[in-house]
C-alpha cells in the first residue's frame, strides 16, 4: 500500500510523509477529518509528527479526498494493536525474521509448519511484504524456542536474517509482579 502512495504522491515529497505517516499509524480520513478509529486526531499532531506545517496536512487530506483511488484506502485505513513491544514484559518472546524480497509466501508456509510441529504457541503473527524493501515476520510465541527450532527456521532458503528478542531476564520487570492480575496461559485471575 506505500508502494501507490509513494506513486500518487511522487512529485509532493512533504504531502508524502504526511499520507506515510497516516497509513503507518492506521489514521483513516472522513469527511476531511483524521481519525484513529473513532477517535479524532488533530491536524497539529499530524503537523508536527511529519516535520511540516498545517497547510500540508489540510492539502494533503484535500489531495486523498479529490482522488478516488486515495479516498478509497484512507477512509478504510484503522490502527492495529501489535503485541510486539509488550510481549517482553509478559514474559513472551518476540521472533523477527527477514526474507529475500519477493520471498516471503512460500517462506511463511515453511515456518508455520515447523512451529506446528515443535508445539509452539503462537501469541500473534504480523506480516509486513512491501514491494521495495525487504519482508519482515514478527511471530509473538508464549514460551522460549529451543535452538533447534530457530535453526530449522534459519535454514529455510530465502530466510535474510532472524533477531530474537526473549523475555525479561528480571522477573521483577514482568507485568504480573506489576499488578494485580496474575497472568496464566490459561487463565487470568485477580488475587484473594
Amino acid at each position: 500500500m506505500l508502494f501507490i502512495v509513494r506513486e500518487y504522491f511522487k512529485n509532493y515529497p512533504a504531502r508524502r510523509k504526511v499520507a506515510e505517516i497516516l497509513v503507518n499509524n492506521g489514521i483513516s480520513i472522513r469527511d476531511s477529518k483524521l481519525f484513529m478509529g473513532d477517535i479524532e486526531i488533530s491536524v497539529n499532531s499530524i503537523a508536527r509528527a511529519a516535520g511540516v506545517n498545517r497547510k500540508i496536512v489540510y492539502h494533503t487530506i484535500e489531495y486523498i479526498e479529490k482522488t478516488y483511488e486515495l479516498k478509497s484506502i484512507f477512509e478504510r485505513l484503522r490502527p492495529h494493536l501489535s503485541l510486539e513491544n509488550v510481549a517482553p514484559v509478559m514474559g513472551w518472546e518476540v521472533l523477527e525474521i527477514t526474507f529475500k524480497r519477493g520471498k516471503f509466501g512460500c517462506s511463511l508456509e515453511k515456518i508455520a509448519k515447523i512451529l506446528k510441529d515443535k508445539a509452539c504457541e503462537i501469541k500473534e503473527i504480523i506480516g509486513e511484504r512491501d514491494v521495495t524493501e525487504a519482508n519482515r515476520l514478527i511471530i509473538i510465541v508464549e514460551n522460549p524456542m529451543k535452538m533447534d527450532t530457530i535453526s530449522e527456521i534459519k535454514d529455510i532458503e530465502y530466510v535474510e536474517s532472524i533477531v530474537i528478542r526473549t523475555a525479561e531476564k528480571d522477573k521483577e520487570k514482568l507485568v504480573c509482579n506489576y499488578c494485580k492480575v496474575k497472568y496464566c496461559p490459561r487463565k487470568i485471575s485477580l488475587p484473594e
